[in-house]
């Protein structure tokens, strides 16, 4: 596992990169320092970028959301969201799972998640009893625990809805502190019996339509770059894709280290064994 100070160290190495956002490029509210700059190096060195992200809403969204925070959209390439993904699963129904699901559906999630409800005819209701399925998109608050669903998890349960996770992600850090995600949710609901889909990462799906997205046929010369050894490094790993893990992300406190601070390899190596991932490089932060 090669430990990188920066992307310049492999420039001549890759064609394209497939980017995490949370973690990687922001942390939810603010981009990370130097995160500019480096986009403006791999634009000058000819570097595709396509950003894939676990957030469950539609890939616009996230466009607005890193304009505001000073990321042009003219600094990268494609943006697609396990939200998109799952926006599309909705509408064209081809996938089994969502062929069945009816048109009814229980949102647990904030209002700023229904976009991947936009146009694809289903109603979203307000009582378990009258839905078809249950669409997770996370926690409603920033500071709920999976506790705070138990009872609306088991009224689903009762009923055997089936429920559709836009966001497979467990956890992300947002301005420092860990907030949970709809994937903590939805394993959960499965503990209790429950049935549920998930759309994103780690889903080598998405890594293969990413890839194809980006028109580089030589998928040796792509790398993914992203913090979390479950979603980033497994899908990469599942995908015959190369990782390059950022160490200052979601696992910066079980390593010691901040973003853009220099990890110690034998703790990188350890905890990345005990998650049965295998980086191929890491990286403090999205640094040149």
């Amino acid at each position: 596992m090669r430990a990188l100070k920066g992307l310049s160290e492999i420039s001549e190495e890759f064609d394209g990169f497939i980017l995490d956002l949370w973690g990687l490029i922001h942390d939810g509210v603010t981009a990370y320092p130097g995160v500019v700059d480096t986009f403006k190096a791999l634009i000058k060195n000819e570097t595709k970028t396509i950003l894939l992200s676990n957030a469950p809403r539609r890939s616009r969204l996230l466009i607005d959301g890193m304009t505001a925070m000073g990321i042009a959209p003219e600094l990268y390439g494609d943006v697609f969201s396990s939200g998109e993904a799952t926006w599309q699963e909705l509408t064209s129904r081809s996938d089994p799972f969502f062929s069945r699901l009816g048109h009814r559906a229980y949102h647990i999630g904030p209002e700023r998640d229904v976009s991947v409800l936009e146009e694809t005819g289903i109603q979203r209701i307000q009582k378990m009893e009258q839905a078809d399925f249950v669409l997770n998109t996370g926690p409603v608050e920033l500071d709920h625990g999976i506790e705070a669903y138990e009872p609306v998890l088991l009224e689903a349960l009762a009923r055997d809805l089936p429920m559709v996770c836009a966001n497979p992600d467990d956890v992300v850090m947002r301005e420092g502190r860990r907030v949970v995600c709809a994937g903590a949710i939805a394993r959960r609901y499965e503990a209790l019996g429950g049935r549920a889909v998930y759309r994103g990462k780690p889903d080598p799906a998405v890594y293969n339509l990413a890839a194809k997205r980006l028109g580089i046929s030589d998928r040796s010369r792509i790398a993914v770059i992203g913090d979390a050894l479950e979603t980033d490094v497994s899908g990469a790993n599942a995908s015959g894709l190369k990782a390059i893990w950022c160490t200052g992300g979601i696992h910066g406190e079980a390593l010691g280290v901040s973003y853009g601070e220099a990890v110690d390899p034998k703790k990188a190596a350890q905890l990345a064994a005990e998650h049965d991932r295998v980086p191929w490089a890491t990286i403090p932060g999205f640094q040149w």
